[in-house]
């Protein structure tokens, strides 16, 4: 069975008391008051029971038994029905926790599946802005919005120093295999967070137009402020991304450097070894008319000749820099 970590009843800001799930509806449909539900991995059952206090719609309760793979907001009449996603790094694996929120007038119910962080701070911080608070539903599903965006904060920084120390790896030692499956581990990861980022602005978007007697106007810039973070962190995407095909590019462009100057070095010994080959190819031939062959000093002169050409090769190599 799933567990309630929280259930209360608030009136103008303020927590009034503690509920029970079936007391939920009373509490809601007093004046002026609404509910705060948060539970942790429900069954059908408990979600067949919400559905009977709040009036919640079929439909809402089918999707909300299902498994989704993106975050998503829809409409039932007066009520809505959203899914959000908070990332983790679990054994060094990112896996995203699933929340469903249902919201309407006089309630506000939130289901999270996995062990991501608890919204209980959220509560706290919630009940200590009482003015803020008073705003009702529509205030405690912009705090849940908002702390879910902000779970991605951290991780995407993570990032950033993971690919800013690879960076700098790859300037100082050649692109081994191990470096290109770190990178591409991290691309993967990144297009995987910008498939659960990029819907959460348009779910900013579309609750800033929504027309619903719990949605106050005053409370579209909340919205729109949470719609301007959601934006930061797809630009933050696209930057990481840039910055781990820089650093592939960058580690192939010094690896095709380095290969360089070992062909020219390779030519340029070679360049030294070919002139002594020639030469000795030359006397090798042994035709009767060769006057050194028959000089006293020829062998020496020869050596001399030799050792004066691959100095003279090795003096010019080493000033352009090639060994």
């Amino acid at each position: 069975m799933g567990q309630v970590i929280a259930a209360a009843a608030y009136c103008k800001g303020r927590k009034i008391s503690n509920i029970s799930l079936e007391e939920g509806r009373a509490w809601a449909a007093k004046p002026g008051h609404f509910v705060w539900i948060g539970l942790h991995e429900p069954q059908q059952e408990e979600l067949i029971t919400l559905q009977k206090q709040f009036d919640l719609h079929e439909l809402a309760i089918e999707d909300a038994l299902q498994r989704h793979t993106r975050p998503k907001l829809e409409t039932f009449g007066d009520a809505l029905f959203m899914v959000l996603y908070t990332p983790m790094m679990t054994d060094g694996e990112l896996v995203f926790i699933e929340t469903q929120l249902f919201a309407g007038s006089g309630y506000v119910i939130s289901a999270r599946y996995g062990n991501s962080a608890s919204y209980a701070q959220v509560r706290q911080h919630c009940e200590a802005r009482p003015l803020l608070l008073e705003h009702g539903e529509d205030f405690v599903i912009y705090a849940l919005l908002s702390f879910v965006i902000e779970n991605y904060r951290p991780l995407l920084d993570s990032f950033h120093s993971e690919l800013e120390e690879i960076e700098q790896h790859v300037l100082k030692h050649p692109l081994s295999q191990s470096d290109v499956e770190r990178i591409q581990a991290l691309r993967r990861n990144l297009l995987r967070l910008r498939r659960y980022i990029g819907p959460l602005a348009e779910i900013c978007q579309e609750l800033q137009r929504l027309e619903f007697p719990f949605i106050d106007k005053n409370m579209r810039p909340y919205f729109r402020d949470v719609s301007i973070h959601v934006k930061r962190l797809l630009e933050d995407l696209t930057g990481l991304r840039e910055m781990a095909d820089h650093a592939i590019e960058i580690g192939l462009l010094l690896e095709s450097s380095r290969q360089s100057v070992t062909q020219r070095k390779f030519a340029a010994w070679a360049a030294i070894l070919a002139f002594p080959t020639a030469v000795a190819g030359i006397y090798g031939m042994n035709f009767q008319n060769m006057p050194e062959l028959t000089w006293h000093y020829g062998y020496f002169a020869v050596l001399g000749v030799i050792s004066g050409g691959c100095l003279t090769l090795y003096g010019c190599f080493k000033h352009y820099g090639w060994v």
